[in-house]
């Protein structure tokens, strides 16, 4: 741990709903006091916020994933910053480990939205001065932001999970071409050799056909890899698919479990060996099945927010922390 605990008490930290386990964990990790603020929904679903301490001239982060609630987790997110940029915070910095509507990210139907764009612009007018975030849908979205933008991965922590594993025959597999080159960097901490699912979206319904598997697979141990899980359609049809190819068991990791609608049930009654995922967005008690096995990101968010707070490089982070 590089954090030494001895910051200054101009440094804040503020939850809203979405994540408060998370924040916790972060407030741990930095030996620092979670900020006093409520934050909750009037019966006419207005959301109310009162910060309930000075942060007038302090350095404040908000940790708030905007997931499920989505709606209602930007809109704390959004009010919250305004109250605290109403109460005069030097600097406030978002800090989301999951970016919700980070698929909408470009225009590729005709009339429709860019709604990652449209966050991004709330986030700006609500107060923000920075952002923190971690493993973004599509890298471009860093540049909706005329701020500074440090975007943050967990493939280091789950690549160090399946180090320990030490799989033997290991094959990587990304889930799509979109994702190849993070795949690729993925398997080279594993010194694994790269196979990629080539498909296609049928659709606006989370429907997808595979068209081809490039790489060997056969014979091999394999680990899907990507940035998020939704609906688990997807991962269990690739898994499936994989199986049928000659592999002799499948592994799974992604940074996001997002596992809305009937995910759990897909998961469970899939043959996937191991789904290894991150907290960056809360799992409830149906959802914490014995096939998931969650890793903490409080580590990497609270160095994060240490080294910007005291200006230090965040590049430089993942040369310098070990981590567990």
């Amino acid at each position: 741990m590089l954090a030494n605990g001895n910051l200054t008490d101009e440094l804040k930290i503020f939850t809203g709903n979405a994540n408060p386990d998370l924040a916790k964990a972060v407030a741990d990790y930095l030996k620092v006091q979670m900020g006093k603020c409520e934050v909750f929904q009037f019966s006419n679903e207005n959301i109310f916020v009162r910060i309930q301490e000075s942060v007038r001239k302090k350095d404040v982060y908000v940790i708030q994933p905007t997931c499920s609630p989505v709606n209602q987790s930007i809109m704390e997110l959004l009010i919250m910053m305004d109250a605290l940029k109403r109460a005069s915070s030097e600097r406030i910095t978002a800090v989301l480990p999951y970016y919700g509507y980070g698929r909408t990210d470009k225009k590729d139907q005709p009339r429709v939205p860019i709604t990652a764009r449209l966050i991004a612009d709330l986030l700006t007018a609500a107060g923000a001065s920075r952002i923190l975030t971690l493993d973004l849908h599509a890298p471009q979205i860093q540049g909706f932001f005329d701020m500074p933008v440090d975007e943050l991965t967990a493939e280091n922590l789950l690549a160090n999970y399946f180090k320990k594993k030490k799989l033997e025959d290991l094959v990587v597999v990304a889930t799509d071409v979109g994702i190849s080159k993070k795949a690729r960097d993925f398997a080279a901490k594993l010194d694994a050799p790269l196979a990629i699912i080539e498909k296609r979206r049928m659709g606006n319904n989370d429907i997808t056909r595979t068209i081809n598997i490039i790489g060997d697979v056969e014979g091999k141990n394999a680990l899907t890899f990507d940035d998020e899980i939704d609906t688990a359609g997807s991962l269990v049809g690739n898994v499936n698919i994989l199986i049928n190819k000659g592999v002799k068991e499948v592994y799974s990791c992604a940074t996001h479990p997002v596992l809305s609608g009937p995910a759990i049930q897909r998961i469970a009654a899939s043959p996937i060996k191991e789904l290894v995922v991150t907290d960056s967005i809360p799992l409830t008690p149906p959802k914490k099945i014995d096939k998931i096995t969650v890793l903490s990101i409080a580590p990497l968010i609270g160095e994060a927010i240490y080294r910007i707070h005291t200006g230090n490089s965040i590049g430089e982070m993942y040369d310098q922390m070990q981590m567990e």
